[in-house]
């Protein structure tokens, strides 16, 4: 048995055939800079790769040519066993804790949170709609914000007058979750005990922080939206909100220049001119001050939201880097420990420059706290609630 995994964007389709019980990618693809002049194609089936350049117009058309990408090069989707597509969707607001197989009220209540997410939702319902069109097998709907919707309501309360933030929706909602959720449990089932409090750092061009404790979330640094937390890619991360009303009224930007400055030419980018990790680390090696200055303010930031959620939990068993920057930067992993010493980390170099793709320890035995990597598998976890679900 089979999932067809899409996370859809604005102009662009990812997916993945996994299989829930082996854990195996079978195939996968990604379909780029749809509703331009020339669009970008890719799918890999084993040793087969193809690359193809065409105009896809809409999102309809692009999953038309992936099934028949499918068909073409395999595994035929009629032979593969599917049984369900899993849609990765980023809000789920106050109304999802879990994953909900995809009706008419799900998609509804899916764009009516749109608001919340005007960068994500509307791209996933165009995944959602063309799949439910296309694809006659159960379509599954899975959250980024299902794992904290739980949250207590201490940490998911802002101190925002109560009528405006009910009317509004406004609320801590973070995202991340099914990242976060996924490798918080690997981090259980490799120790071999969910009685742990855990900070959890997924740290990509996305970047957010988790206080797990005994498998359920207590905080997150993610809120109503994606932007608030961690420095990242492009985006400030926390940022004084009295910034917005100096930009508007001393700057004359609009509320949607203002939008556009913090979410995708801030963060690295601001900062630097770049919002690639590898290249602002290889600046900073080589004198570049701005460069220095971006790393600095990002260790500043993850230093202090594990200090914070420590006491939020009342302890720390487990530290754990995931996602893109998190299992690949030991420089970074390295600068964080380092300034943690205090609470009794100690690193070890050696494991700590091993690149794997395998769940890993890399403090040492003596350290107060386990620090580990684990590769997230957003995919993985996808597939997996989607089974679970039907």
């Amino acid at each position: 048995m089979t999932v067809l995994v899409i996370n859809s964007g604005s102009s662009s389709l990812k997916y993945q055939l996994v299989n829930p019980e082996t854990g195996d990618a079978i195939a996968s693809g990604l379909v780029e800079r749809i509703g331009e002049n020339s669009s970008l194609l890719k799918h890999s089936y084993g040793a087969q790769e193809v690359n193809l350049e065409a105009p896809v117009h809409d999102h309809s058309e692009a999953l038309a040519k992936v099934l028949e990408l499918f068909d073409q090069v395999g595994p035929a989707l009629s032979e593969a066993g599917i049984v369900a597509v899993g849609h990765r969707v980023v809000q789920g607001g106050s109304y999802f804790s879990s994953a909900a197989i995809i009706d008419d009220r799900v998609r509804d209540l899916i764009e009516e949170l749109a608001p919340l997410a005007p960068l994500h939702n509307p791209a996933h319902l165009k995944g959602i709609d063309v799949a439910r069109e296309l694809i006659k097998v159960p379509n599954v709907a899975v959250f980024d914000t299902a794992f904290f919707q739980g949250l207590p309501a201490a940490a998911a309360t802002y101190a925002l007058d109560k009528e405006v933030a009910a009317k509004y929706s406004i609320r801590r909602y973070g995202a991340h979750g099914t990242s976060h959720q996924f490798v918080s449990a690997a981090v259980a089932d490799f120790l071999g005990t969910e009685e742990l409090k855990q900070v959890v750092l997924h740290l990509g061009n996305g970047a957010s922080a988790s206080a797990v404790v005994n498998g359920k979330a207590v905080d997150t640094s993610m809120g109503l939206t994606p932007l608030e937390g961690l420095v990242m890619g492009t985006r400030t991360g926390d940022i004084d909100p009295a910034a917005v009303f100096h930009l508007s009224r001393v700057g004359g930007m609009s509320t949607d220049e203002i939008d556009t400055l913090f979410n995708k030419q801030s963060g690295l980018k601001g900062l630097t001119g770049d919002n690639d990790m590898r290249a602002v680390r290889s600046r900073a090696t080589e004198g570049d001050a701005d460069a220095r200055l971006a790393l600095d303010v990002v260790v500043h930031r993850l230093v202090k939201y594990v200090g914070s959620y420590t006491a939020v939990m009342g302890g720390l068993d487990t530290l754990t880097f995931t996602a893109g920057i998190g299992e690949n930067d030991a420089e970074l992993r390295a600068e964080v420990c380092e300034r943690l010493a205090f609470m009794g980390v100690k690193l070890d170099a050696d494991a700590n420059a091993v690149r794997s793709m395998e769940t890993r320890v890399i403090s040492t035995e003596d350290s107060a706290v386990k620090v580990l990597v684990v590769p997230t598998n957003e995919e993985l976890a996808i597939a997996r609630q989607a089974m679970s679900l039907l």
